[in-house]
């Protein structure tokens, strides 16, 4: 799919879903996950170099220091590992924090000139989280998940509300199928930045879906509705 997508749409940023490599296999993480981020990295440096993408790589199990990590990485189209990021908000739900370590880190980082934030699945429940990208100056928000079916309503409200709050795209990468149980909504997408979903990938079928975003409307949009100049950080209790 990957290879047909690059060859036929040449698109300039390739997104993939959270834990692809392994899946929720949680119990077998520790047998079965990276080892410092091998060999997912290098597996998706290589295709970076070869399709000459940028790729948000979504998440994989990783150990470091004996500990494993939700990890996401972005790569560049020269096969460059721009940034790192290790899923802060572990799921009680799922008992991910009985297997895996939270991240301690969050931050923008640039793809060819854009400012741009990646968050985790769970993350998506924490405003805090997308303000302090978008605060930071984070034009596009990456989201990229395995988001139950059973909660779909919140996947979609609550991209809406993060789209719309921080003046950012939202561009979302969601598992299909099921696991051990749990059924994956599917519905990936990108929603501008005035909460506007503008397009939506199907519930059940694996498939690629494309689009070519207006960064210029971001800018536009915080002129007229200036939400980041009228904000009274000193007003917020944490």
């Amino acid at each position: 799919m990957v290879e047909l997508t690059c060859s036929k749409e040449k698109p300039d940023v390739l997104v993939l879903p959270e834990m692809w490599t392994t899946n929720y296999t949680l119990p077998q993480l520790s047998e079965i996950a990276d080892c410092a981020g091998e060999p997912t990295t290098s597996f998706l440096q290589n295709l970076a170099k070869k399709h000459k993408v940028n790729i948000i790589g979504g998440s994989f199990a990783n150990i470091r220091e004996s500990e494993i990590y939700n990890t996401a990485i972005a790569i560049n189209r020269q096969g460059e590992v721009l940034y790192q990021y290790d899923k802060v908000h572990l799921v009680p739900m799922l008992d991910e924090h009985l297997y895996l370590k939270g991240g301690a880190s969050s931050h923008t980082f640039e793809l060819e000139g854009v400012k741009v934030g990646l968050i985790i699945c769970y993350d998506l429940r924490f405003p805090e989280l997308a303000r302090q990208l978008a605060v930071e100056g984070a034009e596009i928000l990456f989201i990229v998940a395995e988001w139950p079916e059973a909660r779909k309503s919140h996947w979609k409200q609550l991209q809406i509300a993060r789209a719309i709050e921080n003046q950012t795209y939202v561009v979302s990468v969601n598992g299909v199928g099921q696991y051990n149980g749990v059924l994956y909504c599917g519905t990936s997408m990108f929603i501008d930045p005035l909460g506007e979903i503008i397009e939506v990938a199907s519930e059940n079928n694996e498939e690629t879906i494309t689009k070519e975003l207006d960064l210029h409307k971001v800018s536009e949009i915080r002129e007229k509705v200036p939400v980041f100049q009228s904000r009274v950080p000193s007003v917020y209790k944490i």
